[in-house]
């Protein structure tokens, strides 16, 4: 009597090595171009200089981004713009308190961008973007827009709930806070990067802003009665 046999599920296939490496291509050139952006300068990078980096030719290079500006925004789009829309859902989904909702997202930039290498790209458009007005107009468009409106909402969300004072001018409250956190990037890039005596202890001087906008933000009625000249 013959027996049947019934045949196991097959594992799947993994696919070839060549397929595997074409597949991760466009991620090995961001990470390349983004390294050589950062340690040499934009200006100063060639293409053959990234694609060596990333282990093919020019000529593959120009078949995924045609032109070195474009890499450049695609390195900020898959590295910076991610990230700001992934706030904005932060935004929009959180339940607690507008002061809670505030700390976490200056944490999370700092935490996501600040002590990582994308942070660079804060260098990048500070130092060298003046010679690059179409990058200059993608990375205002592209980041500083929405994460300033992210940031708007996260105020007015304050406001409308009794939070926040009224009478901020939101557009420079928004810009009071953006600016120690992108020192906070520079200071990584520079002088930190040269001298121990000017590394800033980045998580200390984050919340320090958080402490110093929240109590210039919240009500009087909210805020902590100020202590007496004694102590009491």
């Amino acid at each position: 009597m013959r027996t049947r046999t019934t045949s196991s599920p097959s594992a799947p296939v993994a696919a070839p090595p060549r397929q595997r490496r074409k597949e991760a291509r466009p991620q090995e050139l961001l990470d390349a171009a983004l390294d050589l952006f950062v340690e040499r300068g934009f200006a100063a990078t060639r293409s053959e200089d990234v694609a060596a980096r990333a282990g093919v030719s020019k000529g593959t290079l120009y078949l995924y981004y045609p032109s070195k500006e474009e890499l450049l925004k695609e390195v900020i789009r898959h590295n910076v713009v991610t990230q700001i829309a992934e706030g904005v859902d932060i935004v929009r989904q959180f339940e607690g308190s507008s002061t809670e909702l505030l700390a976490m997202i200056l944490r999370l930039w700092w935490e996501r961008i600040g002590e990582t290498r994308v942070s660079g790209i804060i260098k990048l458009m500070t130092s060298e973007v003046r010679n690059f007005p179409e990058v200059a107009q993608f990375y205002v468009d592209e980041v500083i827009a929405p994460s300033n409106r992210m940031l708007v909402k996260v105020i007015e969300r304050g406001i409308e709930r009794g939070e926040f004072r009224k009478t901020l001018n939101i557009p420079e409250v928004v810009h009071a806070i953006v600016a120690p956190m992108v020192l906070l990037a520079m200071n990584k890039h520079s002088l930190g990067a040269c001298s121990v005596g000017f590394l800033l202890d980045p998580k200390a001087v984050t919340e320090a802003v958080i402490d110093l906008a929240l109590h210039g933000l919240v009500t009087r009625s909210a805020a902590p009665a100020p202590a007496g000249r004694n102590g009491s």
